[in-house]
């Protein structure tokens, strides 16, 4: 079973450095553009399944691979980004950002802290490799849960896990252990 992770395509607060949560920003043209070109990627990856965040942003990057492939998609909240708090918007370079996410365990300031959202995460990994066995799966979601689905596979550094990125319409590809 082949699982098959991407982050949804440029949205402006992408383009302008912005820290982009649980709000709904719309893609950009870029961002369509980019999911249409990643399609024609993803036809020859035999994918049975899409699951994808309901976010606006997610969910358009999945229906626009969907109408190419053919494949239904199963919306799961637990794959929406991280609750940012009061840095939703704020400028991705503001050192009280980069101050808040070093304390990973912390919620912040009313939102929700990273070891929330790799539990969530986890759980639906778990899930998708009991339920979905000899499928393969793309999930279309963002750079906060790319990166704990990173994790999950991949023992890491703190740093390392810091540094892993996808870009706007990147894919990459795991497998579960049996």
């Amino acid at each position: 079973m082949n699982l098959y992770i991407v982050r949804h395509g440029q949205t402006e607060w992408n383009y302008e450095n912005r820290v982009c949560g649980i709000t709904e920003v719309q893609l950009t043209n870029r961002g369509i553009e980019q999911a249409k070109e990643l399609s024609k990627t993803i036809i020859g990856k035999q994918i049975d399944i899409i699951i994808s965040s309901p976010l606006s942003r997610a969910l358009k990057t999945a229906e626009i691979i969907s109408n190419v492939i053919s494949k239904e998609i199963i919306i799961d909240n637990r794959l929406i980004e991280q609750n940012y708090g009061v840095f939703e918007g704020v400028n991705r370079d503001s050192e009280d950002f980069k101050e808040a996410k070093k304390h990973f365990p912390n919620r912040l300031f009313g939102g929700e802290s990273l070891l929330q959202v790799a539990q969530r995460t986890f759980n639906l990994l778990d899930e998708i490799k009991g339920k979905f066995r000899n499928q393969n799966v793309l999930i279309v979601t963002h750079g906060g849960v790319c990166r704990i689905i990173n994790a999950y596979f991949n023992d890491q550094m703190n740093g390392e896990f810091y540094k892993f990125h996808l870009g706007n319409c990147e894919m990459k590809e795991y497998q579960f252990n049996e």
